[in-house]
């Protein structure tokens, strides 16, 4: 039986390890569960291992805001104490404070 255990917990504010942005968690999968083709569409030799928690991050960079999908290995936490700008922030979040957000919003 897997057992797996997230690092980071929901209203958190991380950074990707390796790329140029950071976002709020909004949501957790205990392992790899987006489509087997969005995964064949990272690089090779860059796939991270499926059995560990994947989380859903309103993320930004100096361009734009999206929605990333990314795996814990690649994830760090921001230590910046800044909020993230992201639009859509506040439909799921209360206002920051502490380095993190509270949620609002009941999750299913």
């Amino acid at each position: 039986m897997l057992r797996t255990r997230a690092k980071f917990s929901l209203g958190q504010v991380v950074r990707h390890r390796k790329h140029p942005f950071r976002g709020v968690v909004f949501d957790v999968d205990a392992i790899f569960s987006n489509t087997e083709e969005w995964y064949d569409s990272l690089p090779e030799d860059s796939r991270p291992d499926k059995d560990q928690p994947f989380y859903h991050l309103l993320a930004e960079n100096d361009q734009s805001y999206y929605v990333a999908y990314v795996s814990e290995q690649n994830l760090v936490p921001d230590d910046t104490g800044e909020p993230v700008d992201h639009p859509e922030v506040e439909t799921i979040f209360g206002d920051f404070e502490d380095g993190r957000y509270p949620l609002q919003v009941s999750l299913n």
